[in-house]
């Protein structure tokens, strides 16, 4: 089972400029999810889309590939993953040929690690999947969830007859994390999702699945990542 690691990285961010490059933990951002996937002994490839020379001198520093650079197309606000994706995936197919299955690494998930890699590879080789996505349990559980009317006045957002009156009997719930999106080619190819319906759940813990977006989550994940 050929696995190849697609680390998406552009150079504009607006909530933190050159975020993906920004130091956190004494190392640019990035370099974390790259040394967590070439230590992987299941990745045949760790390769780095960026529109940006700077990110892909970074990259190719900390030991990944950067063989093509994304077009400015696919680096906007408004470009998604999937047309990420599928550009690296139709260049390694016109230089290379393409892997089994593509595994999505966000940098912006430094706390994932190489055993969470490994991890949902085996799951994916066990099960055939479609795609393995990681997952952590949703807090606050979504029962706690409420809304608020026009009027301003605060209600439940699930149906009151339908919500168990003990916390401890909410059923488990989990969303998905962003840290781990494996997909075999040619379902990604042919739904076009990085979600398909029978996507298995690689469960991760809280602690290491903290995303970065704000200037807030960046500033906890560089003290944590300060003490490891």
């Amino acid at each position: 089972m050929k696995v190849q690691a697609l680390i998406p990285a552009r150079g504009g961010s607006k909530s933190i400029p050159r975020k993906n490059i920004v130091p956190v933990g004494g190392k640019p951002l990035i370099a974390w999810t790259i040394e967590a996937a070439l230590s992987s002994k299941l990745l045949d490839r760790v390769c780095v889309s960026t529109d940006d020379e700077e990110i892909a001198a970074v990259a190719r520093q900390y030991g990944a590939e950067v063989p093509f650079m994304r077009p400015a197309e696919l680096a906007s606000d408004e470009a998604g993953s999937l047309g990420v994706a599928l550009h690296a995936l139709d260049w390694m197919a016109a230089h290379d040929g393409e892997p089994d299955y593509l595994l999505l690494l966000q940098p912006t998930s430094p706390l994932r690690t190489t055993a969470d890699i490994d991890g949902a590879i085996r799951l994916a080789e066990e099960h055939a999947a479609s795609a393995v996505l990681g997952v952590c349990e949703a807090s606050p559980h979504p029962w706690l969830a409420r809304q608020i009317s026009p009027e301003g006045v605060l209600g439940d957002f699930f149906p009151l007859k339908d919500k168990p009156r003990r916390r401890q009997d909410y059923p488990p719930a989990y969303m998905i994390n962003g840290a781990v999106y494996l997909n075999l080619v040619t379902s990604l190819r042919a739904a076009r999702t990085f979600q398909p319906p029978d996507a298995r759940a690689y469960i991760m813990p809280a602690e290491r699945s903290l995303d970065i977006d704000t200037p807030l989550e960046l500033r906890l994940v560089d003290l944590l990542l300060s003490h490891v």
